[in-house]
């Protein structure tokens, strides 16, 4: 697949117009179009004005990843290669490469989008020097998907019910949680779970509730915990050399565009949590997702407990000899920004 992507984008560089020369082209790897309203309402708009938004003679040419035939895990290979310029990277799949990336939202290091934004400031220099480093990728920013919270088919009251549980994740910290309270982590793609939790093939699954809503999630659920495991980060990356070719005020443009487009997304991010976790369980106002009537269990002290202390006596130490083998040092760096904010 990625050869064959690197030879149409050398067919086009060799058949492109010079009359065209001075306007800037870069082929871009979006989300998927499953992503929902994120997607419809603010990156594919983006990138479909992008001389627009950048004020440069600039233009893009957007293909979602799922109309590609690319995994999602590749994003940070794809960029480095140069096979896209620009890549809208999904950071949990994209930690198999690149470790430190978790280091953004370990289980039990982000329960809201106040400490989400912190830890983005603390470890945020690390993650780009890394990428910068190790994947020849300039990263432009982040942003998150909203808290990433538990729905379940079989009766559930807490957390202590996930032992003897198959619950769908999508990244290893998580996996180790799951783990521990004695329940079974099945890695799994989205677009493959609404269909297993149907099927009983999982018990339940993982993800922000806007998602949830969007793929028909509830309609095969019962039950839904708003207690937030981690943040699912996300983030825009440019090949490096791409970066490099570009002039201090053109690189300015393209920085400040993605500084905005991020923001907005930080801010719909959380509006669209809030409603779906109303629409999920039948609640108004729902205006821009379907109703359903989950029941919505709410979290104990020892439910928080959990998942606050995982940080320390789980997520961390599981993480942090992955980190270094890949960065040596990585989990240095967090433990002096991220750890200290957190007092561990």
């Amino acid at each position: 697949m990625m050869k064959r992507i690197l030879t149409s984008a050398a067919l086009g560089l060799a058949l492109a117009s010079p009359i065209n020369a001075e306007t800037l082209s870069f082929r871009v790897l979006g989300q998927p179009v499953s992503t929902g309203k994120l997607f419809d309402e603010l990156e594919k708009p983006f990138f479909e004005n992008f001389g627009e938004r950048t004020g440069l003679d600039a233009k893009a040419e957007f293909s979602p990843v799922d109309t590609t035939g690319i995994k999602d895990l590749e994003g940070l290979r794809i960029a480095k290669a140069g096979l896209f310029d620009i890549v809208s990277l999904r950071f949990s799949p994209i930690s198999r490469d690149a470790p430190v990336a978790l280091g953004l939202d370990l289980v039990g290091q982000n329960p809201d989008y106040e400490k989400a934004r912190s830890s983005v400031e603390e470890f945020l220099p690390e993650v780009s020097k890394v990428f910068a480093d190790q994947f020849n990728t300039k990263l432009l920013g982040v942003w998150p998907f909203g808290p990433q919270i538990i729905f379940c088919k079989p009766e559930f009251a807490g957390l202590n019910d996930l032992n003897g549980k198959k619950v769908r994740v999508f990244d290893q910290s998580m996996a180790n949680f799951i783990s521990s309270l004695g329940g079974t982590p099945v890695p799994m793609p989205f677009t493959e779970v609404q269909q297993s939790l149907q099927r009983g093939v999982v018990d339940c699954a993982l993800t922000g509730p806007s998602s949830a809503n969007s793929a028909g999630w509830p309609e095969v659920t019962s039950y839904v915990m708003p207690i937030g495991f981690s943040m699912a980060f996300n983030g825009y990356g440019m090949n490096l050399d791409r970066w490099n070719g570009l002039d201090p005020d053109q690189q300015k443009a393209v920085q400040d565009a993605f500084t905005t487009l991020t923001d907005q997304i930080w801010t719909r991010s959380k509006e669209l949590y809030d409603e779906a976790l109303r629409c999920n369980s039948g609640q108004t106002p729902c205006e821009n997702l379907r109703s359903y009537d989950l029941k919505t269990v709410e979290p104990t002290d020892a439910d928080f407990a959990a998942i606050r202390d995982a940080l320390a006596t789980i997520s961390f130490p599981n993480w942090a000899p992955i980190c270094d083998a890949a960065t040596p040092g990585c989990s240095e760096a967090w433990t002096k920004t991220v750890g200290e904010a957190r007092g561990l």
